[in-house]
């Protein structure tokens, strides 16, 4: 299984013949802000067979870029929840999933599970399986008590692909509640003690950081390194680099 790292939380998955991308972003929503990492046109990936979202915010699904490089027809995997919405972008090939119903993809075998999202909306965490190897990819996740369900249905896992950025957010009319929304670089930790993961790619930081509406947690990379030694082995990955297990 090859594994490219995509900007923010996306990745692409190839196996054999079969590939499939994670949260691809191209377009950034103009209410982020500036960004503090390149992006990349979806082409320079290469070709897919799906589309997998964990969940419908405008920093994992970018339909306009969707469309645009894999065409109005390529399946876009979602929450059940959140079919009505997706569809609503203009995609043509919208599939619902529910946790720990399994479905094909080319050689892969691809599991929706458990993931909290911290703002009430539907998600889910991704578990993909090909050639004896897993991964999990769990979008932007907070803590949760599934942990250890998914440990015990899915584990162990080469990889865990997890949030470490513990972004805390500020919208209109909203009342802040000064909690982050993502897990922080210690509790990604702790999750992939849990998952039993062979290695920890830590996702969703550095590229979004926008004060007051969006503010990432300071000293992420240190903070993993620190709480990760002697307990999981670390795999940083920038935009393009691959991870082959």
């Amino acid at each position: 299984m090859i594994i490219q790292r995509m900007p923010w939380a996306g990745v692409h998955i190839k196996q054999e013949e079969a590939s499939l991308v994670i949260d691809p972003l191209f377009n950034v929503h103009p209410k982020y802000g500036s960004i503090h990492e390149s992006v990349y046109p979806l082409s320079d990936f290469g070709a897919v067979d799906a589309v997998l979202v964990t969940h419908l915010h405008a920093d994992h699904f970018d339909p306009v870029s969707i469309a645009s490089f894999y065409g109005e027809e390529i399946p876009v995997y979602v929450p059940e929840e959140a079919v009505p919405a997706a569809r609503e972008s203009g995609l043509k090939n919208v599939i619902g999933v529910t946790v720990e119903a399994a479905f094909p993809i080319g050689s892969f075998t691809v599991t929706p599970t458990y993931s909290i999202d911290g703002n009430g909306d539907p998600q889910v965490a991704w578990v993909v399986e090909a050639g004896g190897k897993k991964i999990i990819h769990c979008g932007d996740t907070l803590w949760h008590g599934y942990w250890w369900k998914i440990a015990e249905k899915h584990g162990p896992f080469d990889a865990a692909f997890l949030p470490v950025n513990a972004a805390v957010i500020q919208f209109p009319n909203r009342i802040n509640s000064g909690l982050p929304i993502t897990l922080s670089p210690e509790q990604a930790v702790a999750a992939a003690k849990v998952l039993q993961a062979k290695r920890l790619v830590p996702i969703h930081f550095r590229m979004i950081h926008s004060p007051p509406f969006y503010q990432e947690t300071s000293d992420i990379v240190a903070r993993l390194e620190q709480s990760a030694e002697g307990i999981v082995p670390l795999r940083f990955l920038d935009s393009k680099d691959n991870l082959v297990i």
